[in-house]
């Protein structure tokens, strides 16, 4: 008769803590010294015993023999103003855990478990104490897990292969999630939905989610040169894993738990910073009607850039963008930046004099930062670069790191040359620095091919907005182009993040060769529901002039809000936004469908009671359709207060966007 094993003891709860009304409820259990996490909703559970945990290199993991040792909670409830944002003010209301595990044997290391628990989603982080044991900490990799309980359909991109983030969104079975980006975000069959993301990537790799079985997934941190994932001195602490648990998809949007979970302004007074709408040298490229390149069809030159600030000008708006005004775009510059010099233009573009003729105008020149990957030849470079924008009044600069994922340039001046991602350790102190550094300037930045926004523009408010999806110039050129449903799925994917510079408005409906796939009212709701602080109208001049009824929704449109309301919406499906103005007392709507027509009743209940509002609405033509007929478009007028309801009607792949203007204000 062979060996048989004693029955196993149940995993013991240990600790747990309540959301405020008791909406979440989170249990931190341990079993045979391992410890693991459970979270419920109203009683019934949604994320099953989960492990908690570290590989370390060259040391014994931190996963067994653990005890509980201390344990502690608080109740915070505060509220806090953005300098700018989709809200100015925002409540922080959550129920605090902090719990400390020791190892029973050897070592003897402890590890802190911080458990912020809000009614509509958990955060948590490790923080490593001061201990001698335990002093420079080298992760390969994390042991957290999330198993989630309920069937569920998943809205994810792939995590860790060439494209960065700028994939299609897949739309499957929770059970066939591969490796994922997040944001990720799942509905259950009833109807949960749950958007599992993070919050304050500061000094540490990036998380992807790997399915391990099931619906059970594993943090996977983004690779590093060195082989491990990230090396930290302690005491520190991680970034916050995060689950927004919520019943409808505009609950997921309207949470700003991983705002809360940020750090408050480290910078003080940013009024310097000015949310602006702009124009630029940059749509047509992606035309092949210029090149960033010089030669007979290079778009930064001097004369091409005043006909922008013009039009700017003429236009309302503040930002003219000017890519490939610096040397080093002639040759092949994609994933080999080191040819770029950040303070030197070409010879056809008078810097100096164009920024003087922009700022005799009102308007500012956007500064445009290409790596090309090589991010140590722009460190380099970056004080330089910085105190030249600096001088000649700009104040925003958008950056770019064009290179595969995996394959950023490091040169640390040891003669070898190392190959970071995106999203690893090395590059969230890269994007850090150069956000700091600009921040000693009065200079904001909006980086493109970023690391993933993590809410830290709340502790770093110069770091307005990033690309980190896939944007607007694959409707030009993209094989396939982004599908009618690809805006309503970054909303409640990609824009659960952060600000995204999406560079919307593109009323020509014309790519390289193909059809942008929407309609001309679509593209004016984006400008509502693609939440920015900085908006491009990224189409060419004289297309706003061919279509200048379309056109003068994009000049009315504010950039900064006060209030942010989701009336409707589903996942990849549709969805209506309101902002209020920060700065007037309009209000703004846009909705969006997929490539599907819908009738949406909105209530008007957010505005002002007893108040007359002029609806300015832009709308998709009775006839609309994005394929057959994308231009059909109408713009009319009514009067309506907060007691009417409003009936929608979207086109096959459109829109619909409206200005409401209190009429005792004109």
């Amino acid at each position: 008769m062979g060996w048989i094993s004693a029955h196993a003891e149940p995993p013991q709860v240990v600790a747990m803590v309540d959301s405020p009304d008791k909406v979440l409820h989170v249990e931190l259990s341990l079993d045979e010294g391992r410890i693991s996490y459970a979270v419920s909703r109203f009683g019934v559970p949604v994320i099953a015993s989960s492990r908690l945990g570290f590989l370390l290199r060259n040391t014994e993991k931190l996963e067994r023999n653990f005890a509980l040792a201390t344990q502690a909670t608080r109740s915070v409830d505060e509220t806090w103003e953005q300098p700018w944002g989709e809200t100015r003010t925002v409540r922080n209301h959550y129920t605090e855990l902090t719990a400390r595990f020791t190892e029973q044997v050897k070592l003897k290391r402890s590890l802190d478990l911080v458990f912020r628990v809000y009614d509509d989603g958990v955060g948590f982080r490790y923080a490593f104490p001061d201990q001698p044991q335990l002093k420079d900490v080298v992760i390969d990799d994390e042991l957290t897990e999330f198993a989630v309980v309920p069937k569920a359909t998943a809205w994810w991109i792939p995590g860790g292969e060439w494209n960065r983030y700028e994939y299609l969104y897949n739309r499957t079975p929770l059970d066939q999630v591969g490796q994922a980006h997040t944001p990720m975000t799942i509905r259950t069959g009833d109807g949960l939905h749950i958007a599992f993301h993070e919050a304050a990537l500061v000094d540490y790799a990036g998380m992807w989610l790997r399915r391990v079985e099931g619906q059970r997934f594993r943090a996977q941190l983004a690779p590093a040169s060195e082989g491990w994932k990230v090396r930290r001195q302690a005491p520190f602490a991680t970034p916050w894993r995060t689950l927004v648990i919520a019943d409808s998809a505009a609950g997921l949007y309207e949470s700003n738990l991983e705002l809360n979970l940020n750090e408050p302004n480290r910078l003080g007074d940013v009024s310097w910073f000015k949310p602006a709408k702009y124009v630029g040298v940059w749509w047509e490229m992606h035309l092949n009607k210029s090149s960033w390149a010089t030669g007979p069809t290079h778009g930064a030159t001097t004369a091409n850039t005043k006909r922008y600030i013009d039009f700017a000008a003429n236009n309302g708006f503040r930002g003219v963008l000017v890519e490939g005004w610096n040397t080093g775009w002639d040759g092949q510059w994609f994933g080999n930046g080191n040819d770029f010099d950040f303070t030197t233009p070409t010879a056809d573009f008078d810097l100096e004099g164009l920024a003087a003729y922009a700022k005799k105008k009102g308007v500012h020149l956007i500064g445009h930062h290409e790596t090309g990957g090589a991010v140590n030849h722009y460190e380099k470079q970056l004080d330089a670069a910085l105190d030249l924008y600096a001088r000649l009044g700009i104040d925003v600069v958008k950056s770019g790191y064009v290179a595969d994922a995996g394959q950023i340039e490091r040169n640390d001046g040891d003669g070898v040359v190392r190959r970071e991602w995106h999203d690893g350790q090395w590059m969230a102190r890269h994007h850090l620095r150069v956000v700091e550094e600009a921040a000693k300037r009065h200079i904001a930045i909006n980086p493109h091919e970023p690391i993933k926004d993590t809410g830290l523009r709340r502790t770093y408010p110069n770091w307005v907005s990033r690309e980190g999806a896939r944007g607007m110039e694959y409707a030009a050129w993209g094989n396939p182009p982004n599908p009618p449903e690809h805006e309503v799925n970054l909303v409640f994917t990609r824009m659960l993040a952060g600000p995204m510079d999406f560079t919307p408005g593109i009323l020509s409906l014309e790519g390289r060769g193909q059809a942008v796939q929407t309609t001309i009212a679509k593209q004016l709701a984006l400008y509502v529901v693609l939440y920015s602080p900085i908006q491009m109208a990224a189409d060419l001049p004289e297309n706003y002039i061919k279509h200048a009824d379309a056109f003068q929704f994009i000049k009315d449109v504010a950039v900064d809000w006060s209030e942010t309301h989701v009336l409707n919406g589903e996942v990849g499906d549709y969805v209506t936004i309101v902002r209020k103005d920060r700065n007037s007392e309009d209000w703004f709507l846009g909705s969006l469908t997929d490539g599907n027509g819908r009738v949406l009743s909105v209530p008007l209940s957010f505005l002002d009671p007893g108040r007359i509002y002029i609806a300015e609405i832009y709308r998709d033509g009775d006839d609309a359709n994005w394929q057959s007929n994308p231009f059909a478009f109408t713009a009319e007028k009514r009067e309506v207060t907060s007691t009417d309801t409003l009936t929608l009607r979207l086109a096959a792949g459109g829109g619909q966007a409206i200005r409401f203007n209190p009429k005792d204000k004109q």
